[in-house]
């Protein structure tokens, strides 16, 4: 269950996803949050780049491999704008990261591309929990989805998503 106290996180996400957008990338942002609440990290989506993988779960994984100890990393949170893809899914796993929280899931994501006939991502989009099962998840988090799904229909509607 998501608590109140976690909703700033998550608008976080959204901010972050929104400066996404206005750098001209996909709209996707993510925080990694100590078990103690401290913000540890953020980032959001840098694959306009030219390089697919840059997703802001990934390099909050890989972040907290070199920064943060197994038992650090299991008591994290990573509050994300959106769930994790299975690439983002499975580096989560591997890094021993603890409780995923989004505010959208990748259903919805999905059933929205399909809506604005958005071309499909290259890789077929799968619930974290499907790719990492053991791996704590918690979303959606209705308060805030209407927001995110403004921005991907902003992006999409611009006409940058890019496979």
């Amino acid at each position: 269950m998501v608590s109140d106290s976690e909703l700033p996180h998550l608008r976080r996400c959204v901010e972050l996803a929104a400066q996404a957008l206005e750098a001209g990338d996909e709209p996707f942002g993510s925080v990694l949050v100590a078990g103690d609440g401290t913000v540890l990290a953020e980032d959001h989506n840098r694959v306009a780049s030219g390089d697919r993988t840059r997703h802001p779960e990934f390099a909050l994984a890989r972040w907290s491999t070199s920064r943060l100890t197994p038992d650090q990393r299991a008591a994290a949170t990573v509050y994300t704008s959106t769930e994790h893809c299975p690439m983002c899914a499975a580096a989560h796993a591997w890094a021993g990261l603890g409780r995923i929280v989004y505010v959208t899931s990748s259903a919805q994501l999905t059933s929205w591309f399909t809506e604005w006939g958005a071309p499909a991502p290259p890789v077929r989009t799968l619930p974290v929990h499907e790719v990492a099962p053991g791996v704590a998840v918690e979303g959606p988090v209705p308060e805030l989805v209407e927001d995110v799904r403004a921005l991907h229909h902003r992006f999409v509607r611009k006409g940058d998503r890019k496979e």
